[in-house]
């Protein structure tokens, strides 16, 4: 994982993305500009104190949307692993599918709601007050304190992020939400999950051909127009159509491999090499074709290790080296059983960022889970299944 683990709360790793900082520090940046429009008496190190105050609390409240998340799928028994703050904002973690649709409305309402609720605190906090027939989200309304402004702007902001995450484009909350009704009326979970897909690219594009026409003078309504608004228009537009196509293609893996044992889609055929044989020596008798390949380490008749041609090839300087210097012992190895559910082996195999894993059974490697035979797997299915 790109970044570092920052604690856990409710039982639930907290990680950072190291894309987390750039845009803290853009947000942070933007911040200080506009508290300089408004607030020209401020001093600098103030306008930059306050936005950073106001730019934590507001990824304190991106954390809390996971949370509402995170704890709600625990409460139906849905295990959750951890929890990301990325450029991008935040993601859950969550380890299966929900089993219903009332699981998956149930699961996914309550961070859109938790944002919105956070979003009226902070604007009742910061202005005293709401309308009765609105919000007033302007900064200028706030005439006293610089922390009433900091709390009206996260109140906005807030609301603004609840608003955004209802757009019912996968995976967004909103294309859940539209996944959830559509399940329920269609009985078909994959079925449901193509047509939230397609609603989301459909929004998706909508928004690249909006913003490239912002770029060329177009006034779009809410969104204004202008060289800056269109690129981030077209940003966000990109952004979501990958989500959609990625969250449809994971979530299709992840059905077709559940109730699917690790055995049925390993690999047993896993060349054997002996654990002095100098690296040179494999790398000189070795073919292209063996990029990517794995080998067992034995001495004598025991396996004692695995390795992968990649990490021979970047030993291949070192003529004094053997295998068993570069190898990973039987001891340390990650490892999967033949029985384990294949959808958990291969979010097992993501989240260590590998293309195998190998599959043991009573300290024996018995097999390879490789993520290309996972992808044969998948598309042999669908296509029996179409």
């Amino acid at each position: 994982m790109n970044g570092f683990r920052l604690g856990k709360l409710f039982g639930i790793d907290i990680h950072v993305d190291w894309s987390w900082f750039l845009i803290f520090i853009l947000v942070s940046w933007s911040l200080s500009a506009t508290f300089g429009q408004f607030r020209p008496e401020w001093t600098v190190g103030m306008r930059w104190g306050m936005a950073i105050v106001a730019a934590l609390i507001f990824f304190a409240s991106v954390l809390a949307h996971e949370l509402a998340h995170s704890v709600a799928a625990q409460s139906r028994g849905v295990p959750v692993r951890n929890i990301t703050l990325f450029m991008f904002g935040g993601v859950a973690n969550i380890q299966r599918e929900p089993a219903s649709p009332a699981e998956e409305l149930y699961i996914t309402i309550v961070g859109p709601l938790t944002s919105l609720f956070l979003g009226a605190v902070f604007l009742v906090w910061g202005t005293g007050r709401l309308h009765t027939l609105g919000i007033n989200i302007s900064v200028t309304s706030v005439q006293t304190g610089a922390f009433r402004i900091v709390l009206a702007w996260l109140g906005s902001i807030n609301i603004m992020v609840g608003l955004f995450n209802l757009i019912p484009a996968f995976p967004l909350d909103g294309g859940r939400i539209f996944r959830a009704l559509t399940w329920a009326i269609t009985r078909d979970l994959r079925r449901s999950t193509r047509y939230a897909s397609w609603l989301g690219q459909a929004i998706a594009w909508t928004m690249i051909l909006s913003g490239g026409a912002m770029l060329f003078g177009a006034r779009i309504p809410i969104f204004g127009s202008g060289t800056f608004n269109g690129m981030w228009m077209i940003f966000i537009g990109w952004f979501l159509n990958h989500a959609a196509v990625s969250g449809y293609r994971q979530s299709l893996i992840q059905d077709i491999l559940t109730d699917v044992p690790v055995r049925k889609v390993m690999q047993t055929q896993i060349p054997v090499i002996a654990y002095d044989l100098p690296v040179n020596d494999l790398v000189n008798r070795s073919s292209v074709e063996l990029d990517g390949q794995t080998f067992l380490v034995t001495a004598g008749e025991e396996v004692v290790g695995m390795v992968a041609m990649n990490e021979v090839r970047k030993s291949s300087g070192s003529p004094w080296k053997s295998v068993q210097d570069i190898m990973t012992p039987v001891r340390d190895l990650d490892f999967v059983t033949p029985d384990q559910d294949a959808a958990d082996a291969f979010d097992r195999l993501q989240r260590l960022d590998q293309r195998q894993i190998p599959v043991m059974l009573n300290n024996q490697i018995v097999g390879l889970f490789r993520r290309k035979d996972v992808v044969r797997w998948v598309q042999f299915q669908s296509e029996l299944g179409s």
